[in-house]
């Protein structure tokens, strides 16, 4: 499809700068297949769910994979390089993407913070270096934590500067597994009393894991959608959680997927028959409208950008008529979008 039927226009004053507090108190709009909205809040999502249905979680956590610092020993200046890290691939070694990665060669050396220093190993196009820091394990991801700043996406890193409030806002109160630079958002709107709710509905539980890359700030630059290529993505299903959602479906229960990270984990676990396997490896998965789901029934996700990966998903999951009349409305109704902005619940039948 083209790149361009995906687009809409978006009033800037409507990008959300701060979450909702507390944070169930986020406006949901739910949607049906067949066009119908309803206006909610997320804490009133017991009411439109049932027991036996199960809510699958992303349980990545949020590292402060934005470090900023300067090239060193080439030339009589050194200029500032920012790295937004985004996949390990040894103990002491990262893929990052640089700014302004025109300046850095092969064999450069970055001061990165007070203790922590990296070579650049290699330099491709579209800005991605891999680094080689002079620390690893334990040591490196204490460097890290010591220098580096909660990678805010660039549509708020733009407007405010990342503060201390950040720290627990853009983390999910249920993040176990450090590896994401962009927090699984719609998981962003869980409050204790929301699941406890949920549990006396008769709602389970489930988490998987999917570390969310840089990749999911960069923009789609093809004009058609088949050419477009995802950055992959680490992700893992346990065998207990696989096992336990295939006995929800076929004891008629819905799987919740929580956030697009929680169902292109899940949709990558499936198999064409709709059950669910173990799995510990990469996904490239990318998902447009045609696309044939096999695990997720029911979506709850934040606002996505015009013509980003995620709203092409949210239109393979109800429809890109439904989705774009949706959006339309949450606009009129002044719903507050991405990263820390309000909900949509969307219900297919």
């Amino acid at each position: 499809m083209r790149v361009d039927a995906f687009d809409f226009d978006l009033p800037e004053d409507l990008i959300a700068l701060r979450p909702a507090s507390p944070r169930d108190s986020a406006r949901m709009l739910v949607v049906r297949t067949d066009g119908a909205f309803e206006h909610a809040h997320v804490r009133d999502l017991p009411n439109y769910l049932r027991s036996g249905d199960a809510l699958v979680l992303n349980d990545t956590k949020v590292f402060p994979a934005r470090l900023h610092g300067r090239r060193i020993g080439r030339g009589a200046t050194e200029p500032k390089i920012e790295a937004m890290l985004h996949k390990r691939i040894a103990p002491n070694r990262f893929l990052a993407f640089a700014r302004p990665s025109r300046k850095l060669l092969a064999g450069d050396t970055l001061h990165l913070g007070s203790d922590l220093q990296a070579d650049v190993v290699a330099v491709s196009d579209g800005g991605e270096i891999e680094l080689r820091f002079a620390l690893e394990g334990a040591r490196l991801d204490a460097a890290i934590a010591t220098n580096g700043e909660t990678p805010l996406p660039p549509y708020i890193a733009g407007k405010r500067k990342p503060d201390a409030k950040d720290l627990a806002d853009y983390q999910t109160i249920y993040a176990q597994h450090e590896g994401s630079v962009a927090a699984p958002t719609a998981g962003l709107h869980f409050t204790p009393s929301l699941f406890e709710a949920l549990q006396d509905k008769g709602v389970v539980r489930e988490t998987v894991t999917l570390h969310v890359g840089a990749g999911t700030f960069l923009p789609v630059k093809t004009d058609d959608t088949a050419h477009h290529k995802m950055h992959s993505e680490w992700a893992t299903v346990s065998n207990e959680t696989a096992a336990h959602l295939n006995k929800v479906r076929a004891a008629g229960g819905g799987i919740v997927a929580t956030g697009t990270t929680s169902l292109r984990t899940l949709e990558s676990a499936a198999t064409d028959d709709g059950k669910l396997h173990a799995m510990a490896r990469e996904t490239d998965i990318f998902i447009t409208p045609g696309y044939r789901f096999k695990a997720a029934d029911i979506l709850l996700t934040n606002f996505h950008l015009p013509r980003s990966t995620l709203f092409m998903l949210v239109s393979a999951f109800m429809g890109l008529d439904v989705m774009k009349a949706a959006y339309a409305e949450a606009i009129r109704e002044r719903y507050r979008f991405y990263s820390y902005g309000d909900a949509c619940l969307l219900l297919r039948t």
